[in-house]
């Protein structure tokens, strides 16, 4: 099975974040029947990590995430790709660090591990697990749609969850009611209007609202209403935080989550990249220097035409291929 089928096969798999069981066992399965030892992490009922070994220490580890965000994408083939959910994000960079594995394995390479986690797309569950099966490694290699580049940095996450409290009271008499939503577009508004910090290398730190929600009719003060919202940090999310807590001055309650940006390992001879998105680099510290990079555009992650390049899975697979070895000095 080439790194094409085998891509084809996993995107065949649905594996939306909480069902991510069947794409795990066939990978176990398929790692086993190639003489790796494979290791199953349960993580929650049903959702296992699984490790794999090539034989010798673990001293590189090839990660990557199981799960895909929810809703299928067209799914075909044409003659220069594939298309399905997953196939970029990430099923062509497991598919290709999976016949990366085979390969090294089968030329006597045995100094690695491959690692495929559960949950990135939401709270990172597997790769907060992860680091409890203390494999002894030194390096990861993390499997994102980088463009076959090794990235430089991405940027770090900051999660919020705003409320705000009003009065209900018949629109018709406004004087005995006040709006939980006025108060809220209020904290949003201002919240906008707060100058970003920047990274030399990551770029702008950006602001999205992503869902807002409230109230009870159309003729009634809203006496509750929420916002989620989540910020691209390319500084140190703390700093972030910090803003947004003086922006809201009070006004909202808050519920906060966040991940700091990352700047990655570098090593020469490898075209880079920088990445917008966030992932489970912050929770692979145990296994050591972070590097990331895979197959795909990340602009096509996500989306209804998610596709990846049938050159780029050949290309990454030689690539992982070549990474290993050079951190080895193999």
């Amino acid at each position: 099975m080439d790194v094409i089928e085998l891509t084809r096969r996993l995107i065949d798999i649905p594996s939306p974040t909480g069902r991510e069981g069947e794409a795990a066992g066939f990978s176990a399965d398929w790692l086993k029947d190639e003489g790796f030892e494979v290791v199953r992490q349960e993580v929650e009922p049903g959702r296992p990590n699984i490790f794999a070994s090539a034989g010798g220490p673990s001293e590189i580890v090839l990660c990557t995430h199981l799960d895909t965000v929810p809703n299928p994408a067209v799914r075909g083939e044409d003659a220069s790709h594939l298309y399905g959910r997953g196939a970029c994000d990430a099923k062509g960079a497991q598919a290709a660090m999976m016949t990366a594995g085979r390969d090294l394995r089968r030329d006597g390479f045995r100094r690695f591990g491959l690692l495929f986690v559960v949950g990135e797309e939401t709270d990172s569950c597997g790769a907060k697990a992860a680091g409890a099966l203390k494999v002894g490694s030194r390096s990861i290699i993390i499997g994102e749609p980088t463009g076959n580049r090794l990235a430089l940095g991405h940027k770090g996450v900051l999660s919020l969850r705003l409320e705000t409290r009003g009065r209900a009271a018949h629109s018709a008499f406004p004087h005995l009611g006040e709006s939980a939503i006025d108060r809220l577009l209020d904290v949003l508004a201002d919240m906008r209007r707060i100058d970003w910090p920047a990274d030399r290398v990551l770029g702008k730190t950006t602001l999205n609202i992503g869902r807002i929600e409230g109230g009870t009719a159309d003729n009634v003060f809203a006496p509750s209403a929420r916002a989620s919202v989540m910020i691209r940090c390319a500084v140190p999310a703390s700093t972030v935080r910090e803003l947004v807590i003086a922006a809201v001055a009070g006004r909202a309650s808050l519920e906060i989550s966040e991940s700091d940006p990352i700047h990655f390992s570098r090593r020469p001879g490898y075209e880079t990249t920088v990445l917008p998105f966030g992932s489970d680099a912050p929770y692979l510290e145990a296994f050591g220097e972070r590097l990331m990079l895979g197959p795909g555009d990340p602009e096509d992650a996500h989306t209804e035409g998610e596709k990846i390049a049938k050159k780029s899975l050949t290309e990454a697979a030689g690539l992982y291929v070549r990474l290993v070895r050079d951190m080895a000095g193999a």
